[in-house]
């Protein structure tokens, strides 16, 4: 293996080259060259608070921030947030939030619950109260019509350039009520695609109109408590969920397709 050759703009480019060899199973072998999504360590600092380490993909980073925020009950509405930048480091981008007065005492409790560094809402929680807080309730809506998550998944693979060049990140896309594809967001992290897609949403002043999440990984239930906090009136997923996952999203109302393959997905009755 050789050393991988990094994009010049580290804060923008997700994707560098790595020279391997491939061996295949008649017995040859040779040089190849082969796209690889980057993976760097992305520390977030809120209100001058060193509050997480996530590794994610080095793009659309503002978005990450913001729906990282709101994953952690740290803001509700973008108006909360008075300032935010990146800033290229040695070994991987600082990205740096202020929120508004009011929210200052949220971070400091939440910077008091947090030992440890991880992308995903659990780890380095002190106690288990924490961990598995209350969910607000969604509002019954219309259910989602089947050929719009068929149309969806059917897009997909389309919208997410990144993957398509290096087959290792998951994607994230918030879909119209006919599941027209409207935006998509992508990382290396399920947790960081979802919320650079929540992010990004919030920050371009974008509902979800009748629409749903699409997801391109498990559904765990990190993933389920994002979405109701971001009011996302269903959530669908390629790969399969998990017990807590399920319970969570039926305590909070929230329509959830799993397994959506090609010809067929599951939903709670």
């Amino acid at each position: 293996m050789r050393a991988l050759s990094l994009p010049v703009d580290r804060l923008s480019g997700s994707a560098g080259e790595f020279h391997l060899r491939r061996f295949g199973a008649d017995g040859g072998q040779g040089a190849v060259t082969r796209p690889v999504a980057i993976e760097m360590p992305v520390a977030l600092e809120i209100n001058g608070f060193g509050y997480a380490v996530l590794m994610a993909s080095p793009s659309d980073l503002e978005d990450l921030a913001v729906g990282f925020a709101l994953a952690e009950r740290l803001i509700e509405a973008p108006g909360q947030i008075e300032g935010i930048d990146a800033h290229h480091a040695d070994k991987g981008v600082i990205v740096r939030m202020q929120l508004a007065p009011e929210r200052a005492g949220l971070v400091h409790e939440r910077v008091r619950h947090r030992i440890s560094e991880s992308s995903c809402g659990l780890c380095g929680i002190e106690n288990l109260e924490q961990a598995i807080r209350p969910l607000p309730r969604l509002p019954d809506g219309p259910a989602v019509d089947t050929r719009a998550v068929f149309a969806a998944l059917a897009a997909l693979r389309d919208a997410q350039p990144l993957n398509a060049a290096t087959g290792g990140v998951h994607g994230a896309a918030l879909c119209a009520a006919d599941g027209a594809i409207r935006l998509v967001r992508e990382d290396v992290g399920r947790h960081n695609a979802f919320d650079k897609l929540i992010g990004a949403m919030m920050r371009q002043g974008l509902g979800w109109e009748g629409g749903f999440a699409l997801l391109s990984s498990r559904c765990s239930y990190e993933l389920v408590e994002k979405a109701v906090l971001a009011r996302c009136p269903a959530l669908v997923t390629i790969s399969a969920p998990t017990m807590l996952a399920l319970e969570r999203a039926l305590g909070a109302n929230l329509q959830l397709a799993v397994l959506a393959r090609p010809d067929a997905y599951l939903c709670m009755d």
